[in-house]
Formats: structure tokens, C-alpha cells, sequence
């Protein structure tokens, strides 16, 4: 039995029932749930996205940073505004961007560290922009940090554990671009979050504590014994916590500068290790 294409009907279908559900974009969610499969498969799919769970898990990938990234069901799906963070690093990387590390006696190969990384999105990103960073992951979520080794795969070591503490001692004091997508919901807010984030996807990758900075604090107090000389912490927030995340690296002792991008909604706070002299 040879099975045919889906028609246009069949599309518009899925639209309606989309749009009966609340989806915003039916058109294109839709016009994908289409195109990933047909018959009795394509029906679960969208029965899933109807009931709520959302549509990149229904997938079983993110589009990010052109890149189609794998997600499962659970983990934290990656958002468009991340890719501000990619776009900062690869400056930086590149010797382009504002407090660039730069520095005499650079490694050929880069030392990058991703942490929270949930599926590695940024780290995928990165290595496919470049191919010869040395680079290292790591997530405190199980389910996240097993679809991050699917995704990278031999391009780059993932860890499961607290921030710093999966880190091998290589890396103190040898990282040139470290980044950090930590949670920064704020504990009371996660309540108020969409039911596609709040009911499916981990609260270890949501919640930033009471005032959504618990992370931030954290990294901020612990990231400057494993920046190389001129190295740079980047850490995304939102634009109304971007001051005091601003803050918290400025206390650590590190040059600081906020960059932000208001088609994408997103704030990454950066923070420059300065040179060592002696």
C-alpha cells in the first residue's frame, strides 16, 4: 500500500484543532506536525500538542541558532533569546567583542565551558560555528545531560553535576569564554509561567530561587578562579534583573557590560576577567 502525501485539508485540519487549543502560530506548528509524520504517528503528535505539551518536545527538536537541536519530553526546551548568548561568546571568541580575550600565549584551541547546559544548545551552536573549541558542558539534570552527550557526542566532554563542582581542575584558570543560561524565574513566579513550561519541563531549569538570582550569585562568586586572564563570564537574564545580575559580577571583580537585543527579548550580562600582570 503506497500511503500519500498529506493535502492541503489534512493541514488545515490540524490548524483548526491547533487554533480550537489556544496555539497562537496553528499555521506553522501545523505545517510541521505535518511534515514530521503521517496516519496514526501524526495523530499522537497532535493530540500531545493539543493537550499542551509543547511543540519542540512533540518534535523531538529546537530550531536554535539554525541548528534543529534534540529535545525530549521533561527537559527544558531551548529559546530563540539563547541565541544572544551564542552571538556574544562567538564575538568574543572571534576577538571582536567588547573585552574580547585576547591575550598573548592563547591556546589554538579555546576553552569554552557551558554550564546549565540543559541539552547543550549553545554548546551545538558554538561547535558548529567552531569546530575547534575545547569545550565542556555540564547540567545538574540527568534526562538533559543524556541528550547532551547524544547531541555532542565526541566533540566535547558533558558532566552531570552542581555548576563548578563536575569541572576537571584543568580548567582552573583556563577558561576563556564561560556561559551560563542558569534558571532566574523567581520561585513565586513559576505559577504564573505558561502551562507549557511550568507543567513540562524540569523546575531545576526554571527556578532562580526567591528573587530568581540564587544561580546567578553563585556563579558570580565561583567563576573567576576558572577564568583565563582577559576570559569572560556571560550570563543570560531578563531585561528588569539585568542590573542587579550586573551587580553581582561587578562585586566578583570582573568588567562588566550588558547586552541586549529587543527583537529576540533577550539580556545577557557580561563579565570580563582583566589581565593579570606578574
Amino acid at each position: 500500500m503506497v500511503e500519500q502525501r498529506a493535502g492541503r485539508g489534512d493541514e488545515q485540519h490540524v490548524v483548526d484543532r491547533l487554533r480550537a487549543a489556544g496555539c497562537v502560530f496553528a499555521e506553522d506548528e501545523a505545517r510541521l506536525l505535518v511534515e514530521a509524520a503521517t496516519g496514526g504517528e501524526r495523530e499522537a503528535m497532535v493530540r500531545r500538542r493539543v493537550a499542551g505539551e509543547p511543540l519542540e518536545q512533540v518534535l523531538g527538536w529546537a530550531s536554535f541558532d539554525g541548528l534543529r537541536v534534540p529535545v525530549v519530553p521533561g527537559v527544558f526546551v531551548p529559546r530563540r533569546r539563547t541565541e544572544l548568548l551564542v552571538d556574544v561568546a562567538d564575538a568574543l571568541l572571534d576577538g571582536t567583542g567588547a573585552g574580547a580575550p585576547v591575550r598573548r600565549g592563547a591556546p589554538a584551541r579555546p576553552v569554552v565551558v557551558e554550564l546549565c547546559c540543559g541539552v547543550a544548545a549553545v554548546s551545538a551552536a558554538l561547535l558548529h560555528r567552531r569546530p575547534g573549541l575545547d569545550l565542556v558542558a555540564a547540567d545538574l539534570d540527568p534526562a538533559a545531560v543524556a541528550r547532551a552527550r547524544l547531541t555532542l557526542g565526541d566533540r566535547a566532554s558533558v558532566l552531570e553535576g552542581d555548576l563548578f563542582r563536575p569541572l576537571p581542575p584543568r580548567l582552573l584558570g583556563r577558561v576563556d569564554v564561560l556561559v551560563a543560561n542558569a534558571p532566574y524565574v523567581p520561585t513565586g513566579a513559576i505559577a504564573t509561567m505558561p502551562p507549557e513550561a511550568r507543567l513540562h519541563e524540569s523546575v531545576l531549569a526554571l527556578d532562580g530561587g526567591a528573587d530568581g538570582l540564587d544561580l546567578h550569585r553563585r556563579i558570580a562568586g565561583e567563576a573567576r578562579a576558572w577564568l583565563a586572564p582577559g576570559g569572560s563570564l556571560l550570563v543570560e537574564t531578563s531585561e528588569a534583573q539585568a542590573d542587579a545580575t550586573e551587580a553581582l559580577l561587578a562585586a566578583a571583580g570582573l568588567v562588566t557590560r550588558v547586552h541586549r537585543d529587543d527583537d529576540r527579548d533577550a539580556t545577557v550580562v557580561a563579565g570580563r576577567s582583566e589581565a593579570r600582570v606578574g
